[in-house]
């Protein structure tokens, strides 16, 4: 080795941000165990590198009488060794800066890479659930590689949506979903499945999210085909729904846009469970809610042109809404529903027990609505029934 090699190692440190200590002693471990390879090697010995000139020097170490190390140790176990005992002779071989030459390349570039993984680990560790924009570099049916600048993240299949084609050069958004210390491939996992997608990617489009005025409480999401979020204003004056919507629709559809089409629909919360639910199976018109409070069951009454859009395609619009409120939703049309009811009486007695309940009666009129009244009524939010309160 010579001055050349040093300065190579500190561009490299310029370049690649690894230290140049870590370089060094990198190198260091690396000839040292291509020096105890050598037919003549002693059996303690050190080996280091002057930080200036890169000259290398070989020294043999003798110890105490009764304080050598423990030779006899098994592979990959560490023993601490303390080296400031030993006197120290150096014995470099003359042909030592041979051997250097044909180790130090292949070695360094080993640890280079570890120490890049390292570095790459703990700086996206911290940043798990954040939102990256890469470059596909290579796609396959078993991963998507992603350039991300200085690191490539990995697609797995398992964080691809089925419906989207990754093609060489394409623009990506991902969320990271694990950083990994494997020196064999990228450290860092992608995801496009995930929900967390749909919140940073309103974070990027709608300021009102950034700064704390509107917060999105929930995501239900088929990555894909549609997904719907719930979300809440925490300022006065604020529309949280028209907020995420934009001027004429234009931040929602840059989030459509980069999620390749993906439905989605942007649903107020409510703490009102009843309304939250009729929303929640927004586009379909809800005639009313019976809540099961104990079983967290919710019996939805739609017009009878309603229902097939209430339930969705193959029972989507139904599920989203399932998972966006915690309640298991049953959809009934206004004629299933009377069917239903026709085998239930409410007598003046059953109102009267059921004090704190909503006074109202169901569309069919022969069940008395399950739901509690709100605070100071004798209905609940279901708007048709709080419009009997104002008749009163």
């Amino acid at each position: 080795m010579n001055k050349e090699t040093i300065e190579a190692l500190r561009q490299i440190e310029k370049e690649k941000s690894i230290p140049f200590d870590i370089l060094i002693e990198a190198l260091e471990d690396a000839l040292h165990s291509a020096y105890n390879k050598t037919a003549n090697a002693v059996p303690f010995s050190d080996v280091s590198i002057d930080r200036d000139t890169g000259e290398i020097h070989v020294f043999e170490l003798t110890f105490p009488p009764g304080q050598e190390p423990d030779l006899d140790v098994e592979e990959g176990e560490e023993v601490e060794i303390d080296y400031s005992i030993a006197e120290r002779e150096e014995i470099t071989p003359d042909d030592f800066g041979r051997i250097a030459a044909q180790t130090a390349k292949q070695v360094i570039y080993q640890r280079i890479r570890e120490a890049e993984q390292d570095l790459f680990f703990r700086e996206y560790s911290t940043r798990v659930g954040e939102i990256v924009t890469g470059i596909v570099q290579q796609s396959d049916n078993r991963y998507t590689l992603v350039d991300l600048g200085r690191v490539e993240g990995l697609l797995p299949k398992s964080e691809q949506v089925p419906t989207e084609r990754y093609e060489h050069g394409m623009r990506l958004k991902a969320v990271i979903k694990d950083v990994e210390q494997n020196p064999k491939g990228p450290p860092i996992i992608l995801s496009r499945r995930s929900d967390d997608l749909i919140r940073r990617l309103f974070e990027l489009e709608v300021p009102e999210i950034a700064d704390g005025l509107v917060e999105i409480v929930g995501v239900a999401r088929e990555p894909g085909y549609r997904s719907k979020i719930s979300v809440i204003s925490h300022s006065d004056g604020v529309d949280p729904v028209g907020a995420c919507v934009g001027p004429r629709g234009s931040r929602v559809r840059m989030v459509v846009s980069e999620l390749r089409g993906e439905k989605i629909d942007i649903i107020p919360y409510n703490d009102e469970p009843a309304r939250f639910v009729a929303k929640a199976l927004s586009p379909a018109r809800v005639r009313e809610v019976l809540l099961d409070d104990d079983a967290r069951e919710a019996t939805v009454v739609v017009p009878d042109d309603q229902l097939a859009l209430a339930i969705g395609k193959e029972g989507q619009n139904a599920r989203l809404a399932n998972r966006l409120t915690g309640w298991k939703v049953d959809i009934k049309s206004e004629s299933e529903m009377a069917d239903v009811e026709e085998s239930f009486a409410v007598t003046e007695q059953e109102m009267e027990a059921m004090d704190g309940r909503c006074h109202a009666l169901t569309s069919g009129g022969k069940r008395r609505c399950p739901n509690a009244a709100l605070p100071d009524s004798k209905y609940c939010g279901i708007p048709a029934h709080q419009a009997l309160a104002a008749e009163e």
